[in-house]
């Protein structure tokens, strides 16, 4: 069997996109263009700006055809996403080719895809709240928003009806980027599994909110993330230059993409920590009966359809807010601030985002802040971010090697924190979030060896006390007072 040499990525994360080109021989991007990924406020409801998306895609292919080349392509995105592809296409054993008009690919949508982040109102959630299936069956928690994919599809039904009539195919997101590319319709496990709650990750087969949604007619056939769908169109390669048939492999949620070179390389049980806009913590290994629904916890589906305790906080999302309006802080100025955060008990404690990660209910609030600094505010708030890993670690039971993906893996802040806290290997690979990287194993590149970041920083001795000052104060929430629920700054007594 013949491997491809350059693989092409296509990465949508939910702050920014970006498509790569990897050498599969070394793993190394080679060629990389990016953008932040807009939400557009409407009509008829916050959703992503996928024609940008699209033509960005489209002018990388492009260029990545003159050089280096690539001969094949995978898709990688965030979850809690689907497209609604609208009725009138032809359909042929579950072809759907785009139409062409004025020489233009039509995005084909019945209706926008939706961002998750936007809020419902308070009827149409009870309404689904009372409807979706337990725990048990799903092991996905109620989340806010649209975080369960089953909410979206619910409030887009409900809220409107008339467009949702329209819908004749579903796809999950990253299968929506095959299908601009090939014409082949699909939905996969890693994003049907990623707390949907349309997916059953004991049995393998989509939850019994499909048939009461009834939408069973509407989801595309579900495919391996690893089976090439199809070829790239001739009408699309024509425009980008390709000279020959390009492969596109059908694509991965990006969480699980991050994990994708560690099940490869490594045995149970193992941890793996991907930062981005998101923490996800992945306990491969792991207890899943100490998920607990109304923490974050879940189930995930790797990529070869198997069943991962997981949970989940926005901790890269919470860090710049934590950050938001403050020059910008070298490391090496928290480093030096970090004894007087530990000393004085400078802390923040959850949640900065409210409704998601192990204390969704919890109002934000910092101790001991007075005279804070922007360094001193970047060291607790990479110790917020380990000690809230740390939480989410005990939660799906890992054991094992931690091993840190993305931006927080560059932090030794939080990579020393979190080793102290945990007392286990930590491996921090901060060269990548890993997605790129784990889509092009699906193309058949195999994983390299990688290269942790060394960490010699020593954290004061005073930092266990800080520690259980953390936790007992997050155990008994004793720092939020029911008469003034707000984030507010209280004081150690």
């Amino acid at each position: 069997m013949t491997f491809p040499s350059h693989i092409a990525v296509l990465d949508v994360g939910k702050t920014n996109a970006k498509a790569v080109i990897v050498d599969s021989a070394t793993g190394a991007e080679i060629a990389t263009r990016t953008m932040p990924n807009r939400v557009l406020s409407g009509p008829p409801y916050p959703h992503y700006d996928i024609e940008t998306l699209w033509r960005f895609f489209l002018t990388a292919l492009t260029e990545f055809t003159r050089t280096p080349g690539f001969d094949a392509i995978s898709i990688t995105t965030h979850g809690a996403s689907a497209a609604l592809l609208k009725q009138g296409q032809e359909k042929c054993e579950a072809v759907f080719r785009p139409d062409l008009r004025n020489n233009k690919i039509e995005d084909g949508l019945a209706m926008p895809v939706l961002d998750y982040e936007h809020a419902y109102p308070d009827d149409i959630r009870e309404h689904y709240a009372a409807l979706r299936p337990d725990f048990s069956e799903t092991a996905s928690p109620l989340l806010s928003g649209g975080l369960n994919l089953g909410a979206q599809l619910h409030y887009q039904k409900t809220a409107f009806p008339n467009l949702f009539a329209r819908v004749h195919t579903i796809l999950t997101y990253p299968q929506y980027w095959a299908w601009r590319l090939t014409g082949i319709a699909a939905c996969e496990t890693t994003s049907l599994g990623c707390h949907t709650d349309l997916w059953n990750p004991h049995t393998g087969c989509v939850s019994s909110l499909v048939d009461t949604l009834e939408i069973a007619p509407l989801l595309a056939p579900v495919r391996s993330a690893f089976d090439v769908l199809s070829h790239v169109l001739p009408e699309i390669a024509t425009q980008i230059g390709l000279d020959h048939p390009i492969p596109v492999h059908c694509g991965i949620h990006d969480s699980n993409a991050s994990l994708l070179p560690h099940l490869i390389q490594r045995k149970p049980p193992f941890a793996v920590v991907s930062t981005g806009t998101w923490v996800v913590i992945f306990g491969v290994g792991g207890r899943a009966e100490k998920l607990d629904s109304h923490r974050d916890t879940l189930i995930n589906v790797d990529a070869y359809g198997r069943p991962v305790p997981s949970a989940r906080f926005m901790g890269g999302r919470e860090f710049e807010m934590l950050m938001d309006s403050i020059a910008p802080v070298h490391l090496e100025k928290a480093i030096e601030a970090l004894p007087d955060v530990v000393c004085d008990q400078t802390m923040v404690l959850p949640s900065v985002i409210k409704g998601t990660g192990p204390f969704p209910t919890r109002e934000m609030a910092w101790l001991n802040a007075e005279n804070l600094t922007p360094a001193k505010r970047y060291a607790a708030a990479a110790l917020y971010a380990a000690l809230m890993t740390e939480v989410s670690l005990d939660l799906v039971g890992a054991d094992g090697p931690i091993i840190i993906e993305g931006p927080f893996a560059r932090n030794s802040i939080y990579t020393a924190a979190l080793g102290h806290l945990t007392g286990r290997e930590m491996l921090a690979l901060p060269g990548s979030t890993g997605t790129s990287l784990g889509a092009a194993m699906l193309a058949g590149m195999q994983p390299g060896a990688s290269t942790p970041e060394p960490n010699d920083l020593m954290l004061p001795q005073t930092f266990e006390a800080y520690a259980e000052k953390w936790r007992s104060l997050v155990k008994t929430g004793a720092y939020i007072t029911p008469s003034d629920p707000t984030p507010h700054a209280v004081h150690a007594s």
